[in-house]
């Protein structure tokens, strides 16, 4: 089976030119865990993770501690919000590097790749490297899955 199957094809992405402000609203807007950054042709060139954008709001003193079991609570610091002038920046500083696959691409493979680089959802392109869809762990398992029961 291939993953053009079982991709979403309703794909919510942001321009390579885009605020941060505006990566945020389109977070915001569709309830989504992973946004694809592309180019003005449509070609994937990153993306951004929600914990990107959380890591953002994040307190120094995070990547200090090894263990936050003993803090209950981070007071104040809990309403706090990046400063306006890093919401203006582009997408692209935040961005990560893509991993993706062509819609021809096998669900255990694509299932693979996403456990390998530790990955929940996998933007599809087409074969001339459009973005047409986006699948996550639970489509493809789910359609690996449906094909035991046909058995």
């Amino acid at each position: 089976m291939k993953i053009k199957i079982c991709m979403k094809r309703n794909v919510f992405s942001v321009s390579d030119t885009s605020t941060i402000r505006q990566a945020a609203a389109q977070f915001v807007e569709h309830h989504i865990g992973l946004l694809p950054v592309v180019d003005g042709e449509g070609k994937p060139v990153g993306v951004i993770r929600l914990a990107d954008m959380l890591s953002l709001e994040l307190p120094d003193f995070f990547n200090l501690l090894p263990d936050l079991d003993f803090v209950h609570d981070f007071g104040a610091v809990e309403s706090r919000q990046p400063d306006l002038a890093l919401l203006e920046r582009p997408v692209t500083v935040l961005m990560q590097p893509v991993t993706l696959v062509e819609e021809t691409c096998g669900l255990l493979r694509a299932y693979s790749l996403m456990l390998k680089h530790q990955l929940h959802d996998l933007p599809v392109v087409s074969s001339d490297g459009l973005l047409v869809g986006i699948a996550s762990r639970v489509d493809i398992g789910t359609a690996i899955l449906s094909g035991w029961l046909n058995v």
